[in-house]
């Protein structure tokens, strides 16, 4: 699998962007896929995940309310709403597949996810 995130840019404090993960591949459907984001001198965190069937999610308590998580698999492709930003989302933000097919719950630990597009750069201004 092979993705790509965009969507990133510069955002007020209370605005919203959309970040979108496209695939390649014809495992997409069956992977789970997960967001992360790191800002400087911090480490690489899930900020949300979903399975492969979109049953299963999970954000992290720092987004939750704020973003929403979401897949189109026949377009192949993720989705991160992100809603009321905050200086502190200021970040380079990554999606990522699961290593595994077919997992039930979703997992957050990067290693867990073994293909990484580039990332795209969210900028909240205060």
């Amino acid at each position: 699998v092979q993705l790509q995130a965009y969507g990133g840019g510069l955002v007020q404090a209370g605005g919203s962007l959309r970040l979108s993960c496209a695939a390649s591949g014809r495992t997409f459907e069956s992977v789970a896929v997960g967001w992360f984001r790191q800002a400087p001198g911090k480490e690489r965190e899930c900020v949300a995940a979903i399975s492969w069937r979109s049953i299963s999610t999970y954000y992290a308590d720092s987004v939750e309310g704020r973003f929403t998580i979401s897949r189109d698999n026949a377009k192949n492709t993720g989705y991160l709403q992100m809603n009321s930003l905050k200086p502190e989302d200021t970040a380079v933000y990554y999606c990522a597949a699961d290593s595994r097919l077919r997992r039930a719950i979703v997992r957050t630990a990067p290693n867990e996810y073994g293909y990484w597009g580039k990332g795209t750069l969210v900028t909240v201004s205060s």
